[in-house]
């Protein structure tokens, strides 16, 4: 078992040479992801307290456990700043520059709250099911996407590497919303059910827009360039305005393609052009034919055998 065991030691070794994907050695590693993983988590308490933690909080405690958590939550985005920072220049820098970036994020959660009592009002507002706010905050997927988002979107815009995207996967991974933190939001959005919604990098969404499950707001192919790679940083994704509704399982491509105000798009609609303000934009009606199950029973069997 030693001789085994001394080989493919030997032979990881040899890959970790020839292929990478190994964290830095002798030097400052990336960004953790279970790290990432506990801002996000400590971030939601910040933003819904009193919903997240497994005690009540009391009323008198509430400016010293704010601080406490604060305070927490600033000295481990620094330090993933910091390691993040690594990947753009030189360290003289990089400690003051993760400081300052950790302190303006923070400054910003005050009005991701505000943007996020929008959000939950559209959800109230939009979802009949909705018993009461408390009930959003607790129990839909969407919201906690959409919260992460929106602070990765504010990390992403101060040009910070790595980690926006990490917060926003690692929240795709609890809801199976996946919005990428590059992807600009407006207020009162709503994303009902949401398994499946994919919303891409350069995708401007305005307010009051009601996403359902299964929507994709993606690219068309890419542009590539003479070395055949994909071209970066260009408009790839759609703009949806304000008071739009995305039924379940559509589709909507390309950079230039926007879809008009106050516009419905139905479920599994195809869509690769602009639309107009106030378009229906639905299917064509597809014909069921139905059958008598007990004269038809045989057919049945044999075709989902």
């Amino acid at each position: 078992m030693e001789n085994v065991e001394r080989k493919i030691v030997d032979d990881l070794l040899l890959s970790y040479q020839e292929v990478g994907g190994i964290n830095r050695i002798d030097s400052a590693n990336l960004p953790s992801r279970p790290g990432i993983a506990s801002i996000c988590e400590d971030l939601l308490q910040i933003l819904f307290p009193g919903f997240l933690e497994t005690e009540a909080i009391e009323s008198e405690n509430l400016d010293k456990d704010t601080s406490e958590l604060l305070e927490t939550i600033f000295f481990a985005l620094n330090k993933e700043i910091n390691r993040s920072l690594r990947l753009l220049g030189d360290e003289e820098s990089q400690s003051k520059d993760s400081i300052e970036l950790a302190s303006n994020f923070l400054s910003e959660l005050p009005k991701i709250r505000s943007l996020l009592r929008t959000d939950v009002e559209a959800a109230y507002e939009g979802d009949p099911a909705a018993q009461s706010f408390e009930e959003i905050i607790l129990a839909y997927p969407s919201l906690e996407a959409i919260a992460v988002q929106r602070m990765a979107h504010v990390l992403y815009n101060f040009g910070i590497p790595l980690i926006p995207r990490m917060m926003t996967e690692w929240v795709h991974s609890k809801t199976g919303i996946d919005i990428h933190p590059g992807a600009t939001i407006g207020s009162h959005f709503f994303i009902d059910h949401g398994t499946g919604v994919v919303i891409g990098e350069t995708c401007e969404i305005g307010s009051h827009v009601k996403l359902y499950h299964g929507v994709t707001l993606g690219a068309r192919s890419f542009q590539k360039d003479n070395a055949g790679n994909p071209i970066k940083g260009i408009k790839r994704h759609p703009n949806v305005e304000d008071y739009v509704v995305v039924y379940p399982g559509a589709t909507i491509l390309g950079g230039e393609t926007v879809i008009g105000a106050r516009s419905t798009i139905g479920a599994n609609a195809f869509i690769m052009n602009s639309i107009d303000e106030d378009s229906l934009v639905a299917l064509s009606d597809v014909e069921h034919e139905i059958k008598d199950k007990r004269i038809h029973k045989e057919t049945l069997d044999h075709e989902g055998s």
